[in-house]
């Protein structure tokens, strides 16, 4: 495995508008539990003295830009081991990707809930875009990297991709370009340091996420664009 110097020593220039998709945010999902705007916002501030605090490098960042910062979710991801703080702002090259990791971990959410009952109206998506930018970029997809592509790729072994995040931290890296595990083609960013991020996000599209019997349909609003996913169609699940 590299050494932080090492990396060093290959980090890029990196200057691209990213796409991340999350659950609509012109709905606030805490108001039904509020009978009055006053209760709202007191419900708002009990609920932001639980969670863990902004790391102070991403809180003059707008909260769609922030959140991912914030979480270490109690589970690892692909470049960040459990529990490990701060987060990473996770995103894609392309809308199509950036649909099909969403897709991928609803499904697994609902594969890890038994006896739960998939929701029978689509659910809201919003899309967004923000430009990313560095001089400490590492690119996974290029020089001696580009050999190793089935230890960034693995669909479950996270241990190489964490292990050259950790050491990607301590070199100074703020960003990690990589490809898709989920979809062929598809690129993802891993934004490890919220100085990489130039605000403001912007919209980018809007999005209905529909749970079937046998996985998901994503539809683009005003659009005849539709995506269908199945337990089968994602890279790991092609024996």
């Amino acid at each position: 495995m590299s050494t932080p110097s090492e990396l060093a020593s290959e980090a890029s220039d990196y200057r691209r508008r990213v796409i991340r998709i999350v659950e609509a945010q012109h709905r606030i999902s805490t108001n039904r539990l509020a009978a009055t705007a006053a209760d709202q916002e007191l419900l708002e501030a009990l609920a932001d003295e639980v969670k863990p605090l902004l790391p102070q490098s991403a809180r003059h960042l707008p909260w769609l830009l922030a959140s991912p910062f914030r979480y270490g979710l109690g589970r690892p991801s692909r470049f960040r081991a459990a529990d490990v703080l701060p987060g990473i702002f996770y995103a894609s090259e392309d809308i199509e990707t950036a649909v099909t990791e969403a897709a991928y971990w609803r499904l697994m959410a609902f594969s890890r809930s038994p006896g739960f009952q998939r929701p029978r109206t689509p659910t809201p998506m919003s899309a967004f875009s923000v430009i990313v930018q560095t001089a400490a970029a590492l690119d996974l997809l290029t020089g001696r990297f580009a050999a190793e592509e089935s230890r960034w790729t693995h669909p479950t072994d996270y241990s190489a991709t964490q292990a050259i995040a950790a050491a990607a931290r301590q070199a100074g890296i703020q960003m990690i370009r990589t490809r898709s595990a989920r979809r062929r083609g598809g690129i993802n960013v891993a934004v490890l340091d919220p100085a990489a991020l130039v605000p403001p996000a912007k919209p980018h599209s809007s999005w209905a996420f529909l749970a079937i019997d046998e996985g998901l349909i994503a539809t683009q609003e005003m659009s005849a664009k539709a995506m269908r996913f199945t337990t089968g169609k994602f890279p790991e699940n092609r024996q």
